[in-house]
């Protein structure tokens, strides 16, 4: 059990090339544990064992005939379940979609199998990706493994927690205002929400399609690189995502170039509300930077507080465009309804969740003839307002922005769950980054062995992912 405990991808590749144990092996027992552990933490909604050991069996296969294989070959991950896999159930979290059985790969999916990556199973998630804790999926409630009464965070919890209690070496998330970076920091791993555009959504089932991404979520920096350098690059097959040359810094960042970048700590990120203990080991985060030798300064993005409710007012709308293709006649609950109408009386409210329903009438409101005009084309500008605070700090010198992920540490299970509100500020932080587009990273800060896991966000500059992951694998060195 040691082993899997400490396993990391780029352990898992050295012990697979030097022959310490083979990929099969690894995998069966990542399953034995995952059938004792997950009963506490409920981080699956289903598995793929004898897919996973077929694949791992493959790579063991290709290593005795001394083939050269990649360093995800045999890599054990978790998939969240709005990710398509071929012959896997695709639930999203919701009973709309309980009998779906994927039908082809995501183009994230065809990747990895290029790879020789195996894939254990699903992970739970908050209904469509809609929440912060996980707690809004109509199958289970996610546990967080550093305590199993508080909530892993959300919309990916599911993965979080898979990784976190080493039920899987990594995992696939998916961020839309923060669903990677805050589970991230409330389990204590690493989550990067790339720039938008630099990884195919082709195969994701869309919440919101102008701020979706996925990403991976790992136990390190390092395994955060090499995971998203497999997943990156253009894809015809989804019209958003873009051709660009990340060059060897992603794999292999420098310390000399990272102590030339500068970081910008904005003022409206540290405000009145946010939690004592988060604030205090943030501020050792940026102490830790600064003895790395970077330059640090204050900066301002004013239009931060906005962001929370441009994000409820663009995000619905777009929600309530997706889900509109659920109509109980190609994917549903198929219900026994005598005409169309009462199809879709019968099928949305049996199949949706409270705040699937909640979104999809706010985002259906906001987009109405005489409201259209006074919330989602206002809502639209003020997003632009917002990157272009993030595109003034940026052209005044300042390479990566930090920030807390969340404004708490792990709530209570149930704590926020009846009070929307409540729930939806603690995305406070991550939102604008989606907003803008731009690529964001949740960092476990370190020194909080036996403590509740607090993590802080390294923002970049579009595509310069590199810079944000380089940063980050020095401070994990410290």
């Amino acid at each position: 059990m040691e082993t899997l405990h400490n396993l990391t991808i780029k352990k898992f590749h050295e012990g697979l090339v030097s022959k310490k144990f083979s990929a099969f092996e690894i995998v069966k027992a990542l399953f034995d544990y995952i059938q004792s552990k997950d009963k506490e933490i409920d981080a699956y909604l289903s598995l793929h064992k004898d897919g996973a050991l077929a694949a791992a069996e493959k790579v063991d296969v290709a290593l005795a005939r001394g083939e050269r294989i990649s360093v995800l070959a045999g890599v054990p991950l978790a998939v969240k379940d709005n990710m398509l896999i071929e012959g896997l159930p695709a639930t999203a979290g919701s009973k709309i979609l309980e009998k779906y059985v994927a039908v082809y790969d995501a183009t994230v999916i065809k990747k990895l199998k290029d790879n020789q990556a195996v894939f254990l199973g699903k992970t739970n998630l908050d209904e469509f990706a809609m929440g912060s804790s996980t707690e809004n999926s109509a199958f289970k409630v996610t546990k967080n493994p550093h305590d199993t009464t508080r909530v892993p965070g959300g919309s990916s919890g599911g993965s979080a927690a898979a990784v976190a209690s080493h039920m899987a070496v990594a995992a696939l998330g998916s961020d839309t205002g923060g669903s990677i970076r805050q589970p991230a920091s409330f389990c204590g791993v690493v989550g990067l929400k790339p720039t938008y555009g630099a990884v195919s959504r082709y195969g994701l089932i869309a919440m919101a399609s102008s701020l979706d991404q996925i990403g991976p979520l790992t136990k390190t920096v390092e395994d955060t690189a090499i995971l998203f350098n497999a997943i990156a690059g253009y894809d015809p097959k989804d019209s958003t995502s873009i051709k660009a040359d990340y060059g060897n810094e992603l794999l292999n960042p420098r310390l000399e170039d990272i102590k030339r970048l500068t970081v910008g700590i904005p003022d409206e990120y540290f405000i009145p509300g946010l939690d004592k203990e988060v604030g205090e080991f943030v501020e050792k985060a940026i102490n830790d930077i600064k003895s790395l030798g970077l330059k640090v300064k204050r900066v301002s993005l004013p239009h931060t507080k906005y962001a929370l409710s441009v994000y409820y007012i663009i995000m619905p709308a777009e929600v309530s465009t997706n889900l509109a293709r659920f109509d109980g006649i190609r994917y549903g609950t198929r219900g026994k309804a005598k005409n169309l109408i009462d199809l879709y009386y019968e099928d949305k409210g049996a199949g949706y969740g409270p705040e699937a329903k909640r979104r999809v009438i706010l985002g259906t409101f906001v987009l109405s003839a005489g409201y259209y005009d006074a919330y989602y084309a206002k809502a639209q500008k003020v997003r632009r307002l917002i990157k272009e605070d993030f595109e003034k700090v940026f052209s005044s010198g300042v390479d990566v922005i930090l920030t807390p992920v969340a404004p708490t540490p792990p709530f209570k299970i149930g704590e926020k769950v009846n009070d929307p509100l409540k729930m939806y500020l603690s995305d406070i932080f991550t939102i604008p980054v989606n907003l803008a587009g731009l690529p964001g990273v949740s960092i476990p800060v370190r020194g909080r062995e036996g403590k509740l896991p607090i993590g802080f966000q390294l923002i970049g500059r579009p595509w310069c992912e590199a810079d944000i992951l380089g940063l980050g694998r020095f401070y994990e060195r410290l």
